[in-house]
């Protein structure tokens, strides 16, 4: 029993509690020790069953979610995984969550989603399994806020950034590839990149509804314009485009101009979208033209498209172990030689510019 990774699961839904127990507890290495309707309950059996992992609602009665997480990540800070609902609100919400110290989020089952309730329960388990593996701390210093404060001191404020000159006609771009823990590490990243920046087209592994929200949320943040991408869209100076949930998005070329494709072919690494899409078009059609940036996230996507980039003459960075929330992409992709730099989380963009002008 020492070896399974206990989980309490907190849901107001008696159904859902159901279902995420009874689909869980069929993994060997997962035990459900509770279940709580209100975190009310959910406290006492957090002190009295000790998991390892909680799975945690954000509609329920007494006390909300994201106020019970941020009482979770000041008092008794445990690897906390959203389950909510695909929705505009509930996107935004848990896009919120994850700035509090959530580690992931899950598409909570649904009549509509009932089909793939196997696919999602598949993709709760690998996310508790990860999330056991992430290290919190007390006093909402969880590992994405603690470099964030970094990131804050290290940088001057917006209205004195440092204007990086780009020369007229440049078509270098930059692509970045991220999961688990990616949503707060790129906004780190982004909201530091100034308006004259190349175009940057992202890969975050996330469903579709939440891809909208982040990328609103990134454009009212940063000084460069953020959008979901859509096919056909030019990646353009001062642009970040980021793939739409479920769609494989690649670079196409036109000229001296890049514009996107995005497509619904079978997953990669069991994504969609995937990073190694995204970069093998990189390395096809930009070559030593672009930066491919790989960052926090479990699993081996975007390694080995990252390598062709390299090979193509593009530099490649990676996000080092310290300020990632999960060390398994760049991990995979340093494994197979496919990173010129290795950096913490807030030297990224200056070294991004640091190739880009070399």
């Amino acid at each position: 029993m020492e070896n399974k990774t206990k989980v309490l699961i907190i849901d107001d839904s008696a159904v859902i509690r159901k279902i995420l127990s009874v689909s869980l507890n069929k993994y060997k290495d997962i035990e459900v020790v509770g279940t709580a309707p209100d975190p009310f309950i959910a406290r006492d059996k957090i002190l009295s069953l000790k998991p390892d992992v909680l799975t945690l609602d954000v509609e329920m009665p007494r006390m909300d979610g994201l106020t019970f997480l941020k009482k979770i990540m000041t008092f008794h800070p445990i690897p906390t995984i959203m389950v909510s609902s695909l929705s505009q609100d509930g996107g935004d919400v848990t896009l919120k969550a994850l700035e509090i110290g959530a580690v992931d989020y899950i598409a909570k089952p649904s009549n509509r989603l009932s089909c793939d309730v196997k696919n999602i329960i598949h993709d709760l388990y690998q996310k508790i399994k990860t999330a056991s593996t992430i290290t919190m701390r007390r006093n909402d210093n969880t590992k994405i806020n603690q470099h964030k404060r970094t990131a804050n001191q290290t940088f001057p404020p917006k209205s004195t950034q440092p204007h990086y000159t780009m020369f007229k006609g440049t078509n270098k771009i930059i692509v970045i590839g991220a999961s688990t823990g990616g949503t707060e590490a790129l906004k780190e990243v982004l909201v530091q990149m100034p308006a004259d920046s190349p175009g940057i087209a992202i890969v975050q592994h996330m469903p579709e509804i939440f891809t909208k929200a982040f990328a609103q949320r990134l454009d009212s943040l940063c000084a460069i314009k953020v959008k979901e991408g859509k096919n056909g869209d030019s990646l353009t100076q001062g642009q970040a485009i980021i793939a739409p949930g479920n769609y494989h998005m690649k670079l196409r070329r036109n000229g001296s101009m890049y514009y996107i494709e995005t497509s619904q072919e079978e997953r990669v690494h069991h994504q969609r979208p995937a990073a190694d899409v995204l970069f093998d078009s990189a390395a096809r059609f930009a070559g030593l033209n672009a930066v491919g940036v790989i960052m926090t996230g479990m699993g081996a996507d975007g390694a080995r498209g990252l390598l062709k980039m390299k090979e193509s003459g593009a530099k490649t960075i990676a996000q080092d172990e310290e300020s990632c929330v999960v060390f398994g992409m760049p991990k995979e992709a340093i494994k197979l030689g496919a990173v010129d730099k290795t950096v913490t989380l807030h030297k990224i963009p200056e070294t991004i510019f640091s190739f880009i002008h070399n």
